[in-house]
């Protein structure tokens, strides 16, 4: 399709270049971890399925007087209803999220002993966990590599161009393909930081140190500012690299 059309070709970022920018971020965000307060892997399993569709500031001011009153799975999967909805009700959606909770920790202590499973097939298992929740455990409380994909690192990865979906597990996938283990809780820490402060939905590019290497401030941007007027909306197609392995999009 002709450039002016507004489509245009590229090739998706290698896993040097992808590794350069995380790194480039780390400088950017040095103490960059989960947001969400917790002394265990617990605790982080529920603030973390307490966080959908809410803030880590809102989580935080709510977690803890509830770990005081449920500080275990056995205490939990023993709540009443009504008193934990009651609990957690400015979390939003908090039937659905206490019937969660409840759930999670009675698959705990029947199946686990109490304990959180430092295993992304049994963390996905329990009720109210989906892949994202069980990585943000496993990367910050448990030691198991995980990168979290959440709107933040959706937008980040695909203006940048070191992914391309609107699907989070393939976007997962591309990401963990270019980066050691070692990067990968950090990979994601950093962009849903970069998306929050700088790659908002809408961008501040003047503060941004990746421009070199971004292709929205390329293709977008960039372009907008040389020519005077206001880019369009451009709608990107990317080639694989030699060194990326084949993705496939998961099917729902």
């Amino acid at each position: 399709m002709p450039a002016e059309a507004g489509t245009y070709d590229f090739t998706m970022k290698s896993a040097k270049t992808t590794r350069h920018i995380i790194e480039t971020l780390a400088e950017l965000y040095p103490n960059a971890d989960t947001e969400l307060h917790y002394r265990n892997a617990f605790e982080l399993l529920v603030a973390t399925i307490l966080s959908a569709q809410s803030t880590d500031q809102r989580v935080n001011m709510v977690t803890p007087a509830l770990f005081r009153t449920y500080p275990d799975a056995a205490a939990m999967a023993g709540a009443n209803p009504e008193a934990l909805q009651k609990a957690i009700l400015s979390t939003g959606f908090f039937r659905q999220k206490a019937k969660a909770l409840i759930g999670m920790a009675t698959a705990l202590v029947q199946q686990h002993g109490g304990n959180v499973p430092a295993d992304m097939t049994l963390l996905t298992a329990l009720p109210g966990v989906g892949r994202k929740t069980a990585n943000v455990v496993l990367g910050h409380a448990l030691g198991v590599p995980g990168l979290p994909v959440d709107r933040h690192v959706l937008r980040v990865s695909n203006r940048i161009g070191i992914a391309e979906s609107d699907d989070p597990e393939t976007v997962e996938e591309q990401l963990c393909s270019r980066l050691p283990d070692t990067m990968w809780t950090l990979a994601s820490d950093v962009q849903i930081l970069h998306g929050r402060r700088i790659c908002r939905p809408k961008p501040l590019c003047d503060q941004c140190p990746l421009r070199p290497d971004c292709d929205y401030y390329r293709l977008d941007v960039g372009r907008s500012f040389s020519s005077g007027v206001s880019a369009p909306h451009t709608k990107t197609r990317r080639k694989k690299p030699d060194d990326a392995p084949t993705v496939r999009k998961s099917r729902r």
